[in-house]
């Protein structure tokens, strides 16, 4: 019988690493079962289990990972794998999540502008609400151009620290 990857580890510690930072996650505003599937993938030697993998170890059902997989599929956090050779899906927390998370949210920015845009010419820019929209988009436009030099910087920082 061969040793999982992650045997040797502190089950208790890992279980208790998980729910904390899942219940942090939680209060950022993730929903439950996804904050929990993400931590425990997170903190998986591998950054891959399975469905019967993450239910075993969170004592969840299936369906509770299936559709917390879903959601985190949906905000770039994790993705899916197919088992060569089976029908079993693995899913999988990449290093860059983070990354891949935030530039996701660029897309919506950039949505949200349009529509803010739109806003403030419906509703004109020296009325009350179309200055608080403009505001607003003034906020999203320059949050877009932070965003896109911050990820610059957050590469070549990672590459210095822990290599490419």
């Amino acid at each position: 019988m061969t040793e999982s990857p992650e045997a040797g580890r502190d089950a208790e510690a890992v279980s208790r690493f998980v729910e904390s930072f899942a219940a942090q996650l939680v209060e950022a505003g993730m929903q439950r079962m996804a904050a929990r599937v993400f931590a425990a993938l997170l903190a998986s030697d591998s950054g891959t289990l399975t469905s019967a993998e993450l239910g075993e170890q969170l004592q969840v059902s299936p369906a509770a990972v299936s559709g917390a997989v879903r959601y985190l599929a949906q905000v770039h956090m994790v993705s899916r794998e197919r088992e060569p050779g089976s029908r079993r899906e693995r899913y999988r927390v990449h290093s860059d999540q983070w990354y891949e998370a935030l530039t996701s949210r660029d897309a919506v920015l950039k949505r949200w502008g349009q529509t803010l845009r739109e806003g403030v010419d419906s509703l004109g820019a020296a009325t009350p609400g179309g200055r608080r929209i403009a505001e607003t988009l003034a906020f999203f436009d320059y949050l877009e151009g932070e965003l896109t030099a911050l990820m610059e910087r957050w590469r070549v920082h990672r590459d210095q620290t822990f290599g490419q």
